[in-house]
Order: structure tokens, then C-alpha cells, then sequence
């Protein structure tokens, strides 16, 4: 008798995590879609980054700078204002690792934004001055 006790509460236990677990798949289903729609629709700047899951007005008020205009940011402020919120939010310091996380997500975000155009403006600069290896001589 206690057999069936046991075997009815496997089944009854596997019942519900099956379901849990398929609902956990349909919506992690409908929001990859969702995603991937909102991605062709436009260019994402309003919209959440896939990587670091925050948008872009989002970052720039954690670290309090001005958006990236046309692409160009000054990334001299930024990096300026992330090394001090991140070392004053220290855990070793009493800070929080999770507000440390927000402000590094921060970075990345504007990073992300601006990238492209730096990458762009190296490459029209290097095309201007000619292609000058670096050369590193051993000891």
C-alpha cells in the first residue's frame, strides 16, 4: 500500500514540473521572438540591449552623462564616472554587488552605442595617415 502512496506522489510531482517547465519554455519562446522582432523593426537605441539587458537612457542616467549623439559620446566621462561609482559601491566597502553589476551593464550599454562610430572614425584616420604597423622589438 505504501507503494502506491509513494508512486502517486512521483507522478503527481512529475505532472507539475512538466507543466511548469512548458510554460517556462513558452514564454521563454515568445519573448525570444518578441526580441528578435523588435530587433529587425528598428535601429534599438529606446530598446533594451540583448547583451546587457538595459536600454540606452537607462545607462546614461545610472552614470548621469548626456545620450550619445550622432554616435559620439565623451567616453573620457564616462569611463571618469563609472570608476567612481564602482569603487564607491565596493562590497569590500560596504557597496553592493548588484548596484556594481548595474553600473558596469552601464558601461557596456553606452560602449555598445558608441563603438561602431569609433570603429568607423579609426578606420577613416588609419586610411587618411597610411597603414603603420607597430613594431616590437625583443629584448
Amino acid at each position: 500500500m505504501a507503494y502506491r502512496l509513494i508512486t502517486q506522489a512521483v507522478i503527481v510531482g512529475t505532472r507539475v514540473v512538466g507543466r511548469a517547465f512548458a510554460e517556462a519554455y513558452k514564454q521563454a519562446a515568445a519573448s525570444s521572438q518578441y526580441q528578435r522582432a523588435q530587433a529587425k523593426a528598428g535601429n534599438g537605441t529606446g530598446r533594451a540591449s540583448v547583451s546587457t539587458g538595459m536600454t540606452l537612457e537607462e545607462a546614461c542616467k545610472i552614470l548621469n552623462v548626456k545620450p550619445p549623439q550622432n554616435g559620439k559620446a565623451d567616453m573620457e566621462e564616462v569611463m571618469e564616472r563609472f570608476k567612481r561609482l564602482f569603487d564607491s559601491n565596493d562590497p569590500k566597502k560596504g557597496g553592493s554587488f548588484y548596484l556594481q553589476s548595474k553600473i558596469l551593464r552601464a558601461r557596456e550599454r553606452i560602449e555598445a552605442e558608441v563603438k561602431p562610430t569609433l570603429e568607423k572614425e579609426a578606420q577613416e584616420s588609419e586610411v587618411k595617415e597610411g597603414w603603420n604597423p607597430k613594431l616590437y622589438k625583443d629584448r
